[in-house]
């Protein structure tokens, strides 16, 4: 890492490891736990996602949850599957190029990509032997995370936060290249190396007077998005539209909805929008990593706030004898098997 980036990195927050977010936490998370009188207590919150989707769970499964109407046609690819049974899926669930691919296990933009041709999706499934999502590209201009939960006894839920997703772009002066834009913007140095591979035959061109060039268009924290509060737009009518949707998903009732969607005013008649995941007990209200908006300390205070949320309806739960806790073994068998898979596929990338 340059001088450059590392004082860009070190003096904004936002660009901060994860961990920064966690261990300042631990300790009111030992106190949930003791409260709670079991250690794996979150694991109860979401009967319908393993493990209340702690990350080692099937992302095409859980896409299979979202209601018909506004999930994407996806289809799950398995290692064994040879090329023409893949474009045979493809052209069964009529997707078109480009599509979007991902691990069907895997988290923080791990692996994902847009990909534009056959030849370009045979590369991508022979390097990375793992079962694949192949997805269909939503192309509606904007994309946002919901965060969302409802407890089990009451009907209505609360949306805690609107994440607006701000793609990295870079404007054109007639003059620089496409790699001396990237790396005069604050925002895209800090990923070069990235774009340097996404944008390789590209990054000597030069790019005409006022014309924008998206740097990259997967709605990723980690891959350079700007993660932007969108708090102002919660409202009562897109509350109702999602609590329909909640409704029809039995044992969903914590997580973060990543939405892809054509207006404001859309989503709030449950129309013109596709859910492209749904993320359970691991993800994050992600307003927070608006720097601009929130200090550090009240982001750790926000994601305190939601961990006492997931105490909540894990109680709750338990009370109806709506879920079970996975056991302690299991849970930490699933940490280790999920650490060893991240760690393969990351060889894989290399």
């Amino acid at each position: 890492m340059n001088v450059n980036k590392f004082f860009s990195v070190f003096l904004n927050w936002e660009y901060w490891p994860i961990y920064m977010f966690y261990i300042p936490n631990v300790p009111y998370g030992i106190y949930l736990v003791l409260k709670s009188k079991k250690i794996v207590f979150f694991s109860a919150v979401n009967p319908a996602i393993k493990s209340s989707g702690n990350g080692t769970e099937s992302k095409y499964d859980t896409v299979q949850l979202i209601p018909k109407k506004y999930r994407p046609k996806s289809v799950l690819i398995i290692p064994t599957d040879n090329f023409n049974k893949v474009l045979e899926y493809i052209k069964n669930e009529e997707i078109q190029f480009p599509l979007i691919v991902k691990p069907d296990v895997g988290f923080r933009g791990l692996l994902v990509k847009k990909i534009s041709s056959e030849d370009e999706l045979r590369i991508y499934l022979d390097k990375y032997p793992i079962k694949i999502i192949l997805q269909e590209f939503i192309s509606y201009p904007n994309e946002c995370g919901l965060f969302y939960y409802r407890l089990p006894n009451k009907e209505n839920g609360k949306i805690t936060s609107i994440t607006l997703k701000k793609f990295l772009t870079v404007k054109g002066d007639g003059i620089s290249t496409i790699s001396e834009l990237i790396l005069h913007n604050d925002r895209a140095k800090i990923y070069y190396e990235l774009l340097k591979e996404i944008h390789q035959e590209k990054l000597n061109s030069v790019l005409e007077k006022d014309k924008n060039f998206l740097l990259n268009d997967i709605g990723n924290h980690v891959k350079g998005t700007q993660f932007i509060s969108g708090n102002h737009l919660i409202s009562s009518d897109l509350t109702r539209v999602i609590d329909t949707i909640n409704m029809q998903i039995d044992g969903w009732y914590y997580g973060r909805l990543d939405i892809k969607y054509d207006s404001i005013e859309g989503l709030e008649r449950g129309e013109d929008f596709k859910i492209l995941e749904i993320n359970g007990i691991i993800s994050e209200p992600t307003h927070i990593y608006d720097s601009t908006k929130y200090t550090y300390f009240q982001a750790l205070k926000i994601l305190r706030n939601h961990w006492k949320i997931i105490y909540e309806i894990s109680k709750i739960n338990r009370q109806l004898k709506q879920s079970n806790f996975t056991s302690t073994k299991e849970f930490l068998k699933e940490v280790r098997e999920l650490k060893s898979y991240t760690d393969k596929v990351k060889k894989l990338s290399l």
